[in-house]
């Protein structure tokens, strides 16, 4: 197996407690336009993807044509919600902080959604200038672009990178990339649901927090007293 050179995080559910806050709106708006699903649903079709997506499997699956005002009228009022409630993930910053290697983003969020979600949980600052969104690819997750975009532009080949990912279809994407997978599954949105992955989404381990993948990866942290 091939000495990793590259961690890529993804963003949502995995440097930010977002996705629940995210999944709670989606479930309230469209049940405003008679689509009713719940939070595992949402979990294991929806998150991951791009906004774009989403819509076309709501309109593809209920027959459903969202008035054109939604998309804008669901965003305002999820960025409205994250000052309200967004936080990092627990132990983020002292991960970061304990790499041994270089590290980048990789996210489905759209490039205004993931600046404004990196100022509200202080986060700017280590992300800058190594931050990548589907925007910059041609096809979202679970499509293997956008990781295989950010591997490029950092330079590592896609055999010697590293994905942290929370949802199935980014597990999926990261494969498909021909990269390893760690999968993150200690997000608010976890809670409660199946976490078994399907076939198609296995990933290489499973952590329910940042100490727990740094314990069990020496190689790649250092331990966070030695963190000055």
């Amino acid at each position: 197996m091939t000495e990793p050179q590259l961690i890529i995080f993804d963003c949502d559910g995995v440097l930010i407690d977002s996705e629940v806050i995210s999944a709670r709106q989606l479930i309230a708006e469209l049940k405003g336009h008679g689509v009713e699903m719940d939070m595992a649903f949402v979990s294991r079709h929806f998150l991951g993807r791009s906004y774009p997506v989403v819509l076309k499997e709501v309109r593809d699956r209920w027959g459903v044509a969202l008035p054109e005002r939604f998309e804008a009228d669901y965003r305002a009022r999820l960025l409205a919600a994250f000052e309200r409630d967004l936080r990092r993930m627990e132990g983020v910053v002292e991960t970061i902080g304990a790499l041994r290697l270089p590290y980048c983003l990789a996210t489905s969020s759209s490039p205004e959604r993931m600046r404004r979600s990196l100022e509200i949980t202080d986060l700017t600052a280590l992300f800058e200038g190594v931050a990548f969104t589907a925007s910059e690819v041609a096809r979202g997750k679970p499509a293997p672009d956008l990781f295989l975009h950010a591997a490029a532009k950092m330079g590592v080949p896609p055999a010697a990178c590293v994905v942290i990912e929370d949802s199935l279809n980014g597990v999926r994407a990261g494969l498909a990339a021909g990269m390893r997978v760690w999968r993150f599954v200690g997000g608010s949105h976890m809670a409660g649901l199946d976490l078994t992955p399907p076939a198609d989404a296995l990933p290489e381990a499973s952590f329910d927090s940042f100490a727990a993948m740094r314990a069990a990866h020496p190689a790649v942290f250092r331990p966070v007293f030695e963190v000055s």
